[in-house]
């Protein structure tokens, strides 16, 4: 007896109903993979609208307030982009990401006799591998970003890096606390000290009240 390949046609004369459903695990990895450039890229946009809504005093020369904060900004959204081109063309080439799609749904299992003997083969469906989002990581990650974001002028530059550089380290694995924290106030401190005494740029001093 033939068996019709198409399953439309199977359900339509067992009368069974057919239901289509979203592949989550694709889904979830789109998103896993779009998490890390969508964050750059917003917050490239807060520097944006911070730069166009920033009163500059006329005559101020060259370089300015606006020129650091909008290389930032460019070199963020350029980020942004060479990491979504990249999950594209990982996504056309069937590499890395769709990795697991490559691999057999079924493996063949011998079927022995009472003597030993294999007298069949038969083949057993494999379980599909589930792809994940690690919300706790994303959830640093995202509040870490938004709480620089509003909380900039309050704690200040130092602060604020410091506890921004802390956040994404934990997102991204870091084990301790303490670490990290020390290696984002260093660099915030550094970069603040470039930006105050070197460029002639002051960025917000907040809690810490420093000048030079």
């Amino acid at each position: 007896m033939m068996h019709p390949s198409n399953p439309t046609s199977s359900s339509a004369v067992v009368g069974q109903r057919l239901s289509i459903r979203a592949d989550t695990g694709r889904i979830a990895e789109v998103a896993k993979e779009l998490t890390v450039p969508v964050l750059l890229a917003a917050f490239a946009v807060y520097l944006i609208v911070g730069i166009v809504t920033m009163e500059v005093p006329e005559g101020t020369s060259f370089p300015g307030p606006e020129f650091f904060p909008g290389l930032i900004a460019a070199a963020l959204l350029l980020l942004s982009g060479l990491l979504v081109v990249r999950f594209v063309r990982q996504q056309r080439a069937g590499t890395d990401a769709h990795a697991s799609e490559a691999e057999p749904t079924t493996a063949s299992v011998a079927v022995l006799d009472v003597t030993g003997a294999e007298v069949d083969q038969v083949d057993v469906p494999m379980p599909e591998r589930a792809v994940r989002v690690d919300w706790r990581s994303m959830a640093w990650v995202v509040l870490s970003f938004a709480g620089f974001a509003l909380l900039l002028n309050v704690l200040g530059w130092i602060v604020g890096a410091g506890l921004l550089f802390l956040g994404v380290a934990k997102g991204l694995g870091a084990v301790g606390w303490l670490r990290p924290l020390v290696i984002g106030l260093t660099l915030a401190s550094l970069s603040y000290i470039a930006f105050d005494m070197l460029l002639e740029l002051s960025l917000p001093s907040g809690i810490v009240g420093w000048e030079f």
